[in-house]
């Protein structure tokens, strides 16, 4: 019974968080959905208000017929909310835009149709700053809900001063990095801190963005969040990799390559527990993916697909009680939900989980979740340990609401290294 009641409580965690991810697949037929800045894989999709920015938006259909896919937008407030503004307000031009630029896959053994957009388009373009819900359906009908993707539209108006520390507390200072900023309110009419929401995102993963937080210290038009513990986040350890770039070539993390059938099945090799191996300094991706092929070929509308086969073996190959596996990274949407679950193989004693992933470069790394405490954060150091000299990516979100706003405008964002800004 109390496992039957643990199991409902997870389900009923994972529906709700369904309910409410702003970057979720519904059909199962869409993969390898990509959105970016344009000609850079390795960026969240952001845009500046009236710059002339654009986004790179690429995804497949594993049905090899074109259909009528539509994409519109939802503004939303700094908790991704729906914000209460009409579509007239926010959108200028149509509502609706169809998707007309396709291209059926053809070298490719899994046939496909590749769709892709360049956003904004100038008969659809965004007028205010915020959060926004790219959401992408069929036949011009929002019922037939394909995919959504996250996005944000900044209108700079503050200035922001960040940097990464080593934290106070002796017991934290080889294990978390700790980020002090500093918001610049000039150009607002600023009557209250609480008009200002701040997040902060390591590497490109909401799951565990801080957020709420209030300045430590207010000096005129300055808001600083210089907190000891409100900034603070495990370190974690350089994110894993799996080289896909070609289903031909074995790269050093394969293990085998199955060819008897269509699309072939690639083993990578089991991944173990690293929270005890000493700090090893790499480059990562940082969670990350690239469409992309070793061979001569468009990447886009002429790269594969295979079933990919991940595995994560635990201490003497037995479940962890009471506790979830989760595989993190771009490939699985970045967040703590169903689909980056892994599940438990008594025959292999291990967590496995079964990928059909296009050719490309995929970086990850491993999250344990408590089940019987679902509002808590998933925890990394068990199975790859912290360690204050991993590379992370961390941004800085700043919102504003005017006093007669109704949505939380998007003000300043701002990017630092935990290297390169110390």
């Amino acid at each position: 019974m109390k496992s039957f009641l643990a199991f409902v409580g997870s389900l009923s965690f994972f529906l709700l968080q369904a309910q409410r991810l702003p970057d979720r697949i519904y059909s199962p037929t869409i993969n390898g959905v990509k959105l970016f800045q344009q000609n850079n894989q390795y960026s969240q999709p952001i845009l500046r208000l009236n710059s002339g920015e654009q986004l790179e938006l690429h995804f497949d259909d594993l049905v090899a017929t074109p259909k009528n896919y539509f994409y519109t937008y939802e503004l939303c407030n700094a908790d991704w909310t729906p914000a209460n503004v009409t579509v007239f307000d926010y959108l200028k031009g149509f509502t609706q835009m169809r998707i007309s630029q396709y291209r059926i896959a053809s070298i490719a053994a899994m046939k496909y149709v590749h769709y892709q957009v360049m956003l904004p388009e100038r008969n659809a373009t965004p007028i205010m700053s915020g959060n926004y819900i790219l959401k992408v359906f069929r036949d011009g009908d929002t019922s037939k809900l394909a995919f959504t993707k996250r996005l944000m539209v900044v209108d700079k108006q503050v200035s922001i001063g960040a940097q990464v520390q080593v934290p106070y507390d002796n017991q934290l200072a080889r294990t978390h990095q700790k980020l002090q900023f500093s918001v610049e309110t000039r150009e607002l009419n600023l009557l209250s801190p609480q008009q200002v929401k701040v997040a902060v995102v390591q590497n490109n993963r909401w799951d565990d963005a801080i957020v709420n937080k209030q300045p430590v210290f207010i000096k005129g038009n300055l808001l600083e969040y210089n907190g000891e513990m409100d900034f603070l986040f495990p370190a974690g350890k350089e994110y894993r990799w799996a080289d896909l770039m070609s289903f031909r070539f074995e790269s050093d993390r394969i293990a085998r390559i199955e060819r008897t059938q269509e699309p072939n099945t690639v083993y990578i090799k089991p991944d173990l527990v690293r929270s005890s191996f000493a700090y090893i300094n790499f480059a990562d991706r940082n969670g990350y993916t690239e469409i992309n092929a070793s061979e001569s070929i468009n990447p886009w509308w002429q790269g594969d697909y295979a079933w990919v086969h991940f595995s994560f073996v635990p201490p003497a190959k037995q479940a962890f009680p009471g506790k979830s596996v989760h595989m993190i990274g771009e490939v699985t949407g970045n967040q703590i939900s169903d689909s980056s679950l892994m599940h438990f193989s008594t025959l292999e004693g291990a967590y496995t989980k079964d990928l059909l992933l296009k050719q490309g470069y995929y970086s990850y790394t491993y999250a344990l979740k408590d089940n019987r405490e679902p509002g808590l954060p998933a925890d990394v150091s068990i199975l790859e340990g912290n360690y204050w000299e991993t590379e992370n990516e961390y941004t800085i979100f700043v919102y504003y609401r005017s006093l007669s706003g109704r949505h939380d405008e998007l003000v300043g964002i701002a990017t630092i290294n935990s290297r390169l800004g110390r």
